[in-house]
């Protein structure tokens, strides 16, 4: 039997997406992109996507209103951002809260940000610039059980992935397409208090079941965007978007930085083109959180975030969720 609010929008005033969800001292805080009506036509470099700030969510538990916590960042509030401030996450380390977010610098390159904060739902002060050797998008944070912190991003076309596999930002760049590899998501460790990168950040590679790489025509399994990482266990597991194909699909892995072997689907596609989820423990069960359309009938830029019971098998088996079933 489905909660109340299972499977709909957790807030209608305001769109919603990339939802990064977490349990902070027993209560439940989601950190979202915050879209905006745009009367702009879609494109692959995602033009239409044109969040400007950040609203923190909170619940008292699963069965409780959905509030709304106001501002908590502006584009306005941080010095070296241009545009396009997409999806966030959080992380809690020494007392402090901190939200590390995309967004595209003076010049359009996307780099990704960090701000600080006392309590879990902001407001959160920026720092100057973005964290030396970052570039592109959706970044995601484990903190591990030892207490090192790991980030997580990257996404492909719009998100500029691809763009930097000369070792600098070059937007002429070829797409990996046929037989070439698929490029995985970016790993590096990074400093507890979110300044800068402890280890060269890499490519994390993504196998088949016969331990290859994926390639970047396997549209159904290769990576897009949109990482997750959580902890079954004693096992890594990276989630992600397949982008053009619209799965949310997942990996298994023995380190923080695998590699991770392929072992499938965890959502199939949503009502509009993206999709972007976080999982997280609650009350001892696990749940996705995720988006799609429905608030605004299917207009791609304009999203709301809802989240499901998420059914994970001893051996880390995840079953495939069918949104709308």
């Amino acid at each position: 039997m489905r909660r109340e609010n299972e499977r709909k929008p957790l807030v209608k005033h305001i769109y919603t997406a990339d939802p990064s969800a977490h349990v902070f001292d027993g209560k439940i805080y989601i950190y979202p992109s915050h879209d905006v009506e745009r009367d702009v036509p879609d494109d692959d470099d995602g033009d239409q996507y044109m969040m400007q700030d950040y609203h923190i969510l909170s619940m008292d538990n699963l069965d409780a209103p959905c509030v709304d916590n106001g501002l908590a960042l502006s584009q306005d509030d941080v010095p070296w951002v241009g545009q396009q401030m997409w999806a966030p996450d959080a992380y809690y380390k020494n007392g402090k809260y901190y939200l590390i977010f995309p967004a595209k610098d003076k010049e359009g390159v996307f780099h990704l940000g960090a701000a600080v904060s006392d309590v879990p739902q902001g407001p959160f002060t920026p720092y100057d610039n973005y964290i030396p050797g970052s570039y592109s998008i959706d970044p995601a944070v484990l903190v591990d059980d030892d207490g090192r912190v790991y980030c997580y991003y990257g996404g492909l076309w719009g998100g500029q992935l691809e763009m930097w596999q000369t070792g600098h930002y070059d937007p002429a760049t070829p797409r990996p397409a046929g037989d070439d590899l698929a490029l995985g998501p970016m790993f590096a460790e990074l400093a507890e208090d979110a300044t800068k990168f402890l280890t060269t950040p890499k490519h994390l590679e993504i196998l088949d079941e016969n331990g290859a790489p994926l390639k970047a025509s396997d549209e159904d399994r290769r990576y897009f965007e949109g990482p997750w990482m959580h902890k079954f266990g004693g096992k890594y597991y990276l989630s992600y978007s397949t982008g053009t194909t619209h799965y949310i699909c997942y990996a298994e892995g023995d380190r923080p930085d695998g590699p991770f072997t392929y072992k499938g689907r965890i959502m199939e596609p949503v009502l509009g083109w993206t999709t972007h989820h976080s999982i997280v423990q609650i009350d001892g069960e696990w749940y996705l959180f995720y988006h799609d359309c429905e608030l605004s009938g299917g207009v791609t830029h304009e999203r709301c975030v809802k989240y499901t019971k998420l059914n994970i098998a001893a051996d880390g088996t995840i079953e495939t969720i069918h949104p709308y079933d």
